[in-house]
């Protein structure tokens, strides 16, 4: 097996650059990063990863804080999860996954946190180790998120090429970005095609809108649809639909906002927005390694490209 004596005498360096190299490259040029890597790769040497870690200090986990209150049969969150654990398992990172109360009793390199609400900006900002959320946010803490904004543009656009007379926008009652960007995108494109928009909001569960549309679909002419915040939301919109005595896509449309199994469950199955969950979660774990082996550098904030997936909830 190679060793770093190796590598430093086909690189033409000493030990200790090599050891710096591999355990702060910061501190090097990078001329020598590369002169360095190239032996490394070359001896096909591996550093010790667990040597490594004690020697800068590190746990080598990362911990994973869901705030919001999480079904645990959510395949939304099960993808998240099997993502970020993907990506930390490849760089030899474990993930622990706790609760807001266990937040200081074991120590660790960084924080994943997801679900947070307004309240909570304040004491995310002052962790003392690195923080990557899923989901945008106005605090300027690095995050991983769609690009909610251009995904509900979509939707609707599709709406309106499809020749719905009225497009009613359901949204999830919060007042957390992602649903305000959700919400801009509907307006901009509501906007820009001249139609009047009205926006409905519910809690994030299929059973209030479900009961809201059985009793009130009569408000709404036939060849109205409905763009929703989230599947859930689609998924009751559906329901209430049947259930006052129409059809979809017959009488009306509905679209939905996730493409994490719902939209396939759901009879008729929903046209919607698809947010790649597992490779966001990947992103989130790859943020928060960068921002752990590089203190000192700006990691810029991701928004995922959305795909909208067209089925039989829409003409």
């Amino acid at each position: 097996m190679p060793t770093l004596n190796d590598v430093a005498k086909l690189a033409n360096v000493s030990k200790m650059t090599v050891s710096r190299v591999i355990n702060h490259p910061e501190q090097v040029t990078e001329e020598l990063r590369d002169l360095v890597h190239r032996a490394m790769v070359e001896l096909d040497y591996r550093p010790n990863k667990v040597a490594k870690a004690l020697a800068q200090n590190r746990t080598l986990i990362v911990k994973v804080m869901i705030l919001e209150e999480m079904d645990t049969t959510d395949p939304y969150f099960m993808n998240l999860l099997i993502g970020i654990a993907s990506e930390l398992d490849k760089n030899h990172y474990a993930l622990q996954l706790i609760t807001q109360d266990s937040i200081n009793k074991t120590e660790c390199d960084g924080y994943i946190i997801m679900g947070m609400r307004e309240n909570d900006y304040e004491w995310i900002k002052e962790m003392p180790k690195p923080v990557v959320l899923f989901g945008e946010n106005d605090y300027g803490v690095t995050y991983v998120d769609s690009d909610n904004v251009g995904g509900t543009v979509k939707a609707t656009n599709f709406a309106i090429e499809r020749g719905y007379d009225k497009i009613t926008f359901v949204g999830i009652d919060v007042t957390d970005r992602f649903e305000r960007s959700r919400e801009k995108g509907y307006l901009d494109a509501m906007a820009a095609a001249g139609m009047e928009p009205e926006i409905l909001r519910f809690d994030n569960h299929s059973t209030p809108t479900m009961e809201y549309f059985r009793e009130n679909l009569h408000i709404y002419p036939e060849n109205t649809c409905f763009v929703c915040g989230s599947d859930r939301l689609a998924l009751g919109v559906e329901n209430g639909i049947h259930q006052a005595g129409k059809s979809v896509p017959g009488n009306y449309g509905v679209i939905g906002f996730d493409g994490v199994l719902l939209d396939q469950i759901a009879v008729p199955k929903l046209t919607t927005v698809k947010q790649d969950v597992r490779r966001m979660g990947e992103l989130c774990a790859q943020l928060v390694l960068n921002k752990i082996q590089f203190p000192n550098e700006e990691v810029e904030s991701i928004e995922f490209d959305t795909q909208l997936v067209m089925r039989e909830s829409t003409k």
